[in-house]
């Protein structure tokens, strides 16, 4: 492949990869302003997240099996195009439950972006490439939380929310012509692959009872509902109990994803000399430790502002490190399924994040300790569920620099 090819798929898949969070966290910073213009509270707009996190998760279990079946491209234009007319109608909504709603349908539509991307790195590039590839698309992945509540909190105090999702209807827009004209048919669509409930739920269930699967599907889901815990409680946190306005916030944000990112980068280079069990097994003890002494903090009224930013900074960095590696080696043991592994693995990893938002929704009100709680029980149990997991997996498949695979015991 050359270079210039390569290059212009991994924008390609780049871009696609990051219109989810694009929607997201776009409009982080106006949540004030949306709960004012609806007539609700902050925390009843924080369920439009929830509802977004809802329709990813079930967007991919959509997703997977429908772009095994009639190729990448068709179910990816359909999507796209739902996208741009949801986003279309968060432009107009008048009422929190429409918004609410919409988002849901928002949803949907970009999962066809998110899943398409994974299954595409998948097809086009080798073994040996995937967790490179997966590294670069983090970039990307982590750059959009950067730049997104940043670009959303200037255009909401200068030209209110609704303009927001104006923006996001015009990126699906860029995003359905850049994927339609600049990317290949990478995959031949699989007439055998059957649409019926039926088969469906039996392919994934044979993804699931593959125990490497499971082991780092449910340790990575579980550890990064941290961040979606943390996601859905940034703006009450930042803008009803520090205080901070829509701007400020949205460099806060963009603040934090820098460790995230630059810690997924990290990540590429310490993979020359640690494998990916234990960089993950390592990530996942740091972030023990800072969530227990974070809450332990909390619990006393010891944090202020640049405490919380400072110990947030370290727990996404952990993040960052665990993310890739746990993502690689659920998704190592397949080449044939690859479509429905990665559906079933970003709807575990939604589905619980969107659990955590939830549950943020209703407890974080007028303190930080209830977000700081659900992030130290949900590092606990992801590092239980990492070592009893393990202790399942006997014919491991690793992605290694020698050869493509290599099973060992």
């Amino acid at each position: 492949m050359t270079r210039k090819k390569y290059i212009k798929l991994i924008l390609i898949l780049g871009s696609l990869t990051a219109l989810g969070p694009f929607s997201i966290d776009m409009y982080l910073p106006g949540f004030s302003g949306i709960a004012k213009d609806l007539h609700t509270t902050v925390a009843k707009v924080s369920m439009s997240l929830s509802s977004y996190f809802i329709g990813i998760s079930a967007g991919q279990l959509l997703y997977g099996p429908l772009l095994d079946r009639f190729g990448r491209k068709k179910p990816l234009f359909i999507g796209l195009l739902v996208y741009i007319l949801a986003s279309l109608g968060c432009v107009f909504v008048t009422d929190i439950d429409q918004f609410i709603l919409l988002r849901f349908i928002q949803a949907i539509g970009s999962c066809a972006a998110t899943v398409a991307s994974i299954a595409m790195v998948r097809d086009l590039f080798p073994v040996k490439e995937i967790p490179k590839v997966f590294s670069l698309l983090m970039l990307v992945l982590g750059l959009s939380p950067m730049l997104a509540p940043t670009i959303g909190g200037y255009v909401t105090e200068d030209y209110g929310w609704h303009t927001v999702f104006f923006i996001l209807m015009c990126m699906g827009i860029a995003v359905l012509l850049a994927s339609q004209i600049g990317l290949p048919d990478s995959y031949k669509p699989d007439t055998s692959i059957s649409l019926k409930p039926k088969p469906i739920i039996s392919n994934f269930l044979k993804v699931l009872k593959e125990p490497q699967f499971y082991t780092y599907a449910f340790t990575g889901a579980i550890a990064f509902s941290g961040l979606f815990t943390y996601v859905a409680a940034s703006p009450i946190v930042f803008m009803d109990i520090y205080h901070v306005d829509a701007k400020t916030y949205g460099w806060i944000f963009a603040f934090m994803s820098v460790s995230f990112i630059g810690s997924s980068q990290l990540n590429s280079v310490l993979l020359k000399k640690f494998s990916s069990e234990q960089l993950i097994f390592g990530a996942l003890i740091l972030q023990s430790i800072v969530s227990i002494v974070f809450l332990v903090l909390s619990l006393n009224n010891l944090l202020g502002l640049y405490e919380t930013i400072a110990i947030l900074f370290v727990f996404l960095g952990c993040l960052g490190i665990s993310n890739p590696n746990t993502a690689g080696l659920t998704m190592a043991p397949f080449s044939k399924n690859a479509g429905s592994a990665s559906a079933l693995m970003g709807a575990i990893q939604l589905g619980l994040g969107s659990l955590a938002s939830f549950a943020v929704g209703i407890f974080v009100k007028d303190s930080v300790a209830p977000m700081v709680f659900i992030m130290t029980v949900t590092t606990i149990i992801a590092f239980i569920v990492l070592n009893i997991g393990k202790r399942f997996i006997t014919q491991k498949v690793e992605l290694s620099a020698e050869d493509n695979f290599t099973s060992g015991h």
